[in-house]
């Protein structure tokens, strides 16, 4: 383990081991995975409710996706070749259009999130001819970390802001209001509406935040009203979390001009995303002989990928798991709602829907707020307390229960508890179990071992 670490500081990156060390399983190396568990080499069973942070809606190591992957790589199929059609790609589009409500037809798969939502945001600049130039995004929205989604990005984790698209407009998360308001501010010099796109994250996952069946319509009218392209990210919550295929997909009548999604996509194995676009919007985009590749790369449709892909997509029809993640719910819901009513000095809220909760930590003694203002790395941070709090939990939760999770680095920082789809009943008791036992032992505790181990006595915590 030493040595890995030695390597990661020589060639990766020194803080990522700072960080990484700041918890057990950052000394440990994995032996393998399975489902929702993970061996370690020196034997401990842990239970995973990260869920890939999206990637493992089928678990680790799902053996459908291990025979599809098996059965292209002994069959020597093709990856990847421009002169030649791909059956996979094809397959993969048909499917997802199958699958996908209304008009929701023409597909492009890239490698990540973040190039999917670039992606759509450059059809849908393409669509207007280059004459409008506002772009409209929420305040607290994750949508990568490349230069033009990192733009797009309000979480704090992209606190560096670097140089990215122009013409950004940003509105509070769920202000319908706000949202009109920046449409009817964003004028051409001739006075015609200026707004080319509207990002939205129908369900935010870094914050447990969503918007309502009636908002959501009411954003669909307003573009239709301005021939705004509506683009949701659904690159977490897609492929069953939240409870429905997609989390839009819940309410009867509702289309997005173009939706973006990715992570468990690719079964857990294959990295590939998606975004998919009504018709009419990649008609007028792209489809005519001069365009046909405005936009490539060199990965796209890359064979083993969407071959993949198409397993991954089986499953989640076959197994239901829109379905596995309601019934998810109906155990975590109360089970999370009875934890905050034992320790409400403690937990302040739990929210969530289907496979994708969070349970928002607070409280600590006042010294943690002077602590802030000293601790390497966290001066200034105004959610240093919660974030403290939270990963004395965490810690908690792996060195004596057995079990990793994490939190949300964007707004009020949650514990995150997405397992994988293929998550036991019994085992979410055992998450249960082992999140009650360690509130139970209080802050002050927690807390002071936390800070202990990482950074010796120079925080008096208290005990």
């Amino acid at each position: 383990m030493k040595q890995v670490q030695n390597l990661y500081g020589r060639y990766v990156s020194r803080s990522q081991v700072n960080l990484m060390t700041s918890f057990g399983f950052g000394r440990e190396l994995v032996e393998r995975a399975e489902g929702a568990w993970i061996w370690t080499r020196d034997g401990r069973r842990i239970l995973d409710v990260t869920g890939g942070v999206g990637v493992l809606n089928h678990g680790h190591n799902h053996p459908r996706i291990l025979a599809a992957r098996r059965r292209f790589a002994e069959q020597r199929r093709m990856e990847v070749h421009k002169a030649f059609f791909s059956p996979y790609l094809a397959a993969l589009s048909h499917n997802v259009a199958t699958l996908l409500p209304g008009d929701l037809n023409i597909s492009y798969f890239p490698n990540s999130g973040a190039e999917a939502n670039e992606g759509a945001v450059k059809m849908a600049y393409k669509y207007h001819g280059g004459r409008r130039n506002t772009i409209l995004r929420s305040d607290i929205s994750f949508h990568g970390k490349t230069l033009g989604a990192g733009s797009l990005t309000g979480s704090s984790e992209n606190a560096f802001r670097f140089p990215g698209l122009p013409g950004i407009v940003v509105h509070p998360f769920g202000d319908v209001a706000a949202v009109r308001a920046a449409v009817d501010a964003a004028r051409t010099p001739e006075g015609k509406c200026d707004v080319y796109a509207l990002m939205v994250e129908p369900y935010s996952a870094s914050s447990m935040r969503c918007w309502s069946e009636t908002d959501l319509h009411e954003l669909r009218r307003l573009c239709d009203e301005h021939d705004i392209i509506l683009i949701f990210d659904e690159v977490y919550t897609g492929w069953g979390k939240t409870g429905s295929l997609f989390y839009f997909m819940r309410y009867p009548g509702l289309l997005p001009d173009i939706l973006v999604y990715s992570k468990s996509l690719g079964g857990g194995k294959a990295s590939i995303a998606g975004y998919t676009a009504r018709e009419p919007i990649f008609r007028k985009a792209y489809d005519r002989l001069s365009d046909v590749i405005l936009h490539s790369t060199t990965y796209y449709g890359f064979g083993e990928e969407t071959a993949t892909a198409i397993e991954a997509i089986n499953v989640v029809v076959e197994d239901d798991y829109p379905a596995r993640a309601r019934q998810i719910e109906r155990i975590l819901k109360p089970g999370l709602e009875n934890i905050q009513k034992r320790y409400p000095e403690v937990v302040g809220q739990v929210a969530g829907t289907g496979a994708l909760w969070g349970v928002f930590l607070t409280g600590g003694p006042k010294v943690l707020d002077i602590a802030g203002k000293l601790a390497p790395g966290f001066s200034g941070d105004p959610h240093f307390r919660t974030k403290l709090i939270t990963l004395s939990v965490i810690a908690e939760l792996y060195r004596e229960h057995d079990i990793v999770s994490y939190y949300s680095p964007n707004v009020e920082n949650p514990l995150v508890v997405a397992p994988t789809l293929a998550i036991e009943p019994d085992d979410l008791e055992h998450f249960l179990d082992g999140l009650d036992k360690t509130l139970a032992k209080g802050l002050p505790r927690l807390l002071a071992r936390f800070v202990r181990e990482k950074v010796g006595s120079r925080w008096p915590i208290g005990s």
